[in-house]
């Protein structure tokens, strides 16, 4: 049976939209993504179950061209690598759209302080900004039929210099019709609230009418839910694992492992309630634990301010967002929802949060604070698989054509 679709995802990262695109049916030809560290997880967890069921290619190569200014640029070799790759796969499947997945990493459209990166990461940043619009250069060259891109919510910001616009209309221009919606991960069966920007695109010529989201087809429509899917709560995702405490691994799950507490912590977290705010630690057993900072700036601001921190998950709700600090109870409601565990919730409970499958094992086993980070930045693999899914069925296979790439 062949895929629905082949891909290149771009930005791979640990490999959360290689998976949902897996999921969906499709064929992964590639991941891409210059740091080298999300390699082993990437490669041992993604196998693709049609054609030569190879695992996707792991490419390290940065999007932007080298220059004196940027020698880490690998823009020539990685389209080096892409015209030996797509073009056979595409020969393979005729009548087989060719989708790229172009998510971005959300870091430089977050709202972290500038006065807390160096300056090396405000080029940085400055720099990942045009993320967006080095991938379309290889949308221009290859020509897929689909594009699927996701992001954080406030990328549409105009304080951003409208690069979410300016991407959508650079495909616009390429022959592409549009569709963007920001989308709750929690209306597609993911057991989180996260709010996420979605674009998809497909070639104008081959779009079904049906799913244009006006008359004139100027317009995709895209989905806001999952009508397949129910919501799912923290307790349902995660309350099967077996309990542990603060600092330990479990010896038979792997990443089902936690950061240690300090005393301090230990004491505020006990008193912690599942759902509440952080207000129980003005009035503990142990008398007030709040911190002197927060103190200054509620004092300041007339009100409570970081009332999330030091807290515990609703068990019958969706998580909150997981981020890259998931693993801290210091930086968001990251607190177990067991009162009777004391401790943030553990890396395999973030992932299985994001939709990771219970079998996906991040690397290395041995560390915190780099697996939490590849969880937080990664693309829920049932979020990928829903709209990957939608877009290859958007389209009339009888009017696809590879002929650009023969």
């Amino acid at each position: 049976m062949p895929p629905r679709f082949l891909a290149v995802d771009f930005f791979c990262g640990a490999g959360g939209t290689t998976r949902g695109l897996i999921d969906a049916g499709g064929y992964v030809i590639a991941g891409i993504d210059k740091d080298d560290r999300c390699r082993s997880t990437y490669v041992s967890n993604n196998k693709n179950r049609t054609l030569d069921r190879l695992r996707p290619r792991f490419l390290n190569r940065d999007v932007f061209a080298k220059s004196s200014r940027y020698p880490d640029g690998g823009q020539e070799e990685l389209f080096e690598e892409l015209l030996k790759l797509i073009p056979d796969y595409c020969a393979k499947v005729w009548g087989v759209p060719l989708l790229f997945a172009i998510c971005a990493p959300c870091q430089p459209f977050t709202k972290l302080s500038r006065k807390e990166l160096t300056d090396d990461r405000k080029a940085g940043r400055r720099r990942d900004r045009n993320l967006l619009r080095e991938a379309t250069l290889f949308v221009t060259t290859f020509k897929p039929e689909l594009v699927l891109s996701e992001n954080v919510q406030g990328i549409g910001d105009p304080k951003y210099g409208g690069v979410w616009e300016k991407f959508r209309k650079g495909l616009e221009d390429l022959g592409y019709v549009t569709g963007s919606k920001v989308v709750c991960t929690s209306h597609f069966g993911i057991p989180q609230y996260r709010r996420r920007s979605i674009l998809l695109a497909a070639k104008r010529s081959v779009v079904k009418p049906e799913r244009f989201a006006d008359l004139l087809g100027e317009e995709l429509l895209v989905p806001d839910n999952d009508p397949d899917s129910l919501m799912v709560s923290v307790r349902e995702a995660i309350g099967h694992l077996p309990p542990i405490k603060a600092g330990e691994q479990h010896p038979d799950i792997p990443n089902h492992r936690t950061r240690a507490l300090s005393d301090l912590n230990y004491s505020r977290l006990s008193a912690a309630k599942p759902g509440e705010s952080n207000a129980y630690m003005e009035n503990t057993p142990e008398g007030d634990l709040s911190l002197d900072c927060h103190k200054k700036v509620n004092a300041r601001l007339g009100g409570p301010c970081f009332t999330d921190v030091y807290t515990r998950m609703a068990p019958d709700r969706p998580s909150p967002t997981i981020t890259t600090k998931c693993h801290s109870i210091s930086n968001g409601r990251f607190g177990h929802y067991d009162t009777s565990q004391v401790r943030g919730i553990s890396l395999r409970e973030a992932a299985i949060l994001q939709s990771f499958p219970s079998n996906y094992i991040f690397y290395p086993l041995d560390q915190n604070t780099a697996v939490a980070s590849m969880i937080g930045n990664a693309v829920p693999p049932k979020l990928a698989a829903f709209f990957s899914r939608y877009l290859a069925q958007s389209v009339e296979s009888e009017r696809l054509t590879r002929s650009a790439l023969r």
